[in-house]
This record gives structure tokens, sequence and C-alpha cells, in this order.
């Protein structure tokens, strides 16, 4: 699918990865809906892209919030063709440990929001994309990318809930690209390793320094960019359809 010209909703595109895809696609000429809860730093991001994006307080588990959100970019925008969630959150408790069993509103934060609040937006921007002219002789619509993580396949000590919700995202995308393939709409996973995010932010540039040696290659963390790029190839290659690809440098995580 040709960027250019086209309408995406990119969930938690206010900081990190999602907002390195938000540049990214109003570099290559989409308007993009910024779907999350960040005002300020909305604000700041707007003030920079101008009438390309569009910002819309949306909290990703709330179904009437999404449902809210849709309408209004389709007010804006008139389409929705690209969907890419970036929104999730992170969590570390073991399952029993010193301070008890996992808290399980913690979890079912964590599960709402990373797994269940994906599948909410993917599900409502796809209704809007069946609607579409398709741009090609196969009927294609729409594209989904959604963001997994390499802790969907390597969880460590105390990522119960989120390697669960990751590697529930990655566990749809084949089930989804095959219901969607009906209506032109194809869907793919990134599966990310150690990005320089604000996930990471807390820790300590020791860890960090750790943390980088213990990737493969190149011996660094990943940057936002080279997910967005990705992001960008996925949308791009229409014979790309129901994978989930990690980006990781050949990082394998260790228990802990």
């Amino acid at each position: 699918m040709k960027i250019a010209g086209k309408v995406a909703v990119v969930t938690g595109g206010c900081s990190g990865i999602g907002q390195a895809v938000v540049r990214m696609l109003v570099d290559k000429g989409s308007r993009v809906a910024i779907l999350d809860l960040n005002e300020s730093a909305a604000s700041a991001l707007l003030a920079e892209l101008g009438q390309a994006a569009l910002f819309i307080k949306t909290n990703v588990a709330d179904e009437g919030s999404v449902v809210a959100a849709v309408a209004k970019c389709m007010a804006a925008f008139g389409a929705i063709h690209v969907c890419v969630n970036c929104a999730g959150i992170g969590s570390a408790h073991k399952t029993f440990g010193k301070d008890g069993p996992f808290p399980l509103a913690e979890w079912n934060k964590t599960v709402a929001v990373n797994l269940s609040g994906t599948f909410n937006v993917a599900r409502l921007c796809a209704e809007q994309m069946a609607k579409n002219t398709p741009e090609d002789p196969y009927g294609g619509r729409g594209v989904i990318v959604n963001t997994a993580s390499v802790a969907a396949f390597d969880g460590q000590i105390g990522q119960a809930a989120y390697s669960a919700s990751k590697a529930g995202v990655v566990g749809m995308t084949l089930p989804m690209a095959r219901d969607l393939s009906s209506i032109g709409v194809r869907v793919n996973t990134i599966a990310p390793g150690l990005i320089e995010t604000p996930l990471l932010g807390s820790l300590s540039a020791e860890v960090l320094d750790a943390l980088a040696k213990s990737v493969l290659y190149p011996k660094r963390l990943g940057q936002p960019r080279e997910i967005a790029h990705l992001a960008m190839c996925l949308i791009e290659n229409d014979y790309i359809n129901g994978e989930c690809i990690r980006i990781d440098g050949g990082i394998r995580m260790p228990p802990r």
C-alpha cells in the first residue's frame, strides 16, 4: 500500500515507538490520528506536525473511548487506511514472591491495555477500512500493524502479565489476518527487543549499558526509528501478511 495520501491511526503515538511511527508516516505524506492519553506531549508534537496530525485523547482499553476516537478521525480525515498499535504498559511482579501473589488488578490492567486495547482499536479500524475503495486489483483496503515484544517468546522473571499480553498479540495475528482477508486488510505484528524508549528511561546508565552488551549484534539498544522503519515496510509490502517479525539484534532474553 502506498503511504502518501493515506490516513493512519497510531496508538501510543506521543512517545517512543509510536511517536517515531507518526513522524515517519507524516514524512511519507500520510495524515495521522494520534490516539494517546498524554495531552502535554501531544501539544508539542502537533505544533511540529501541523495539519497532518490530529490528537484524540483515548483510552484504548475502553470501547466507548475508541468508538469516539474513530468517529473523530473519520469526521476529520474521511477514511482510515492504516492502523499501527503501539500503546502499551509494563508490569513487574512475580507470580508469587516476597510481596505475595501477583496482584490481580495489575494483571488485568496489563492485559486490558496491551492485548484487549490492541484488539479493540484494530477491530474498529477494520470496520472503517472495509468501506475503502480497493487500491489494487486484489481488493486491498487497509493494513494493521500491531506491536508485541520479544517478551512474548523470552519472558523474564516478573513478566508473566506482560509476556502473556504480548504473546496474545502474536497469537491473534494470523487469525485476524484470516478474518480480514475477505475485505482486503492485511495484519502483521512487530516484536521489538530492547528499544531506547521511555519504558527503559527509569533504568540507570549502568543497567542500560549491560542491556546493550547483551544484544548479539549490534551491541546497542534499538532505536524507535528502526521499529518505525519496519512498520513502513509492512505497510508498503503487500505480500507480507499474517506474520510476526522480531527486531531485536538477535537477542534471546535470559531468565533475569
